[in-house]
């Protein structure tokens, strides 16, 4: 069960963008880091839901996924993140991954 109360549809995916303290972007003293003060670099985040996947070319049976909830994963964005709640996701296709970082 995903932390929101939301079903992607398809190749689709629901990513909790990390923490400032999850990114590593407060330092020792707890000064925050503005981005602006980094090179530009892909976003990170905990996949919180996927969808079922998309169907094959025959329209037969559906692809699977290769993230699933709880992996960390590196993406890009387009546009500006979904607020669900109190909170901010993206919702992209599992093509905007860029990779998962395993640990």
């Amino acid at each position: 069960m995903s932390e929101i109360n939301i079903k992607p549809l398809a190749d689709r995916v629901v990513v909790r963008p990390l923490t400032n303290e999850e990114a590593g972007k407060v330092s020792a003293s707890g000064i925050i880091i503005p981005d602006t003060a980094k090179q530009e670099k892909p976003e990170q985040g905990i996949v919180v839901a996927i969808g079922a996947g998309k169907w094959d070319e025959d329209g037969e049976k559906r692809l699977p996924l290769e993230v699933k909830v709880g992996d960390r994963v590196v993406f890009r964005t387009w546009g500006e993140p979904t607020k669900i709640g109190d909170s901010e996701y993206w919702i992209l296709a599992e093509s905007d991954m860029l990779a998962i970082i395993i640990s």
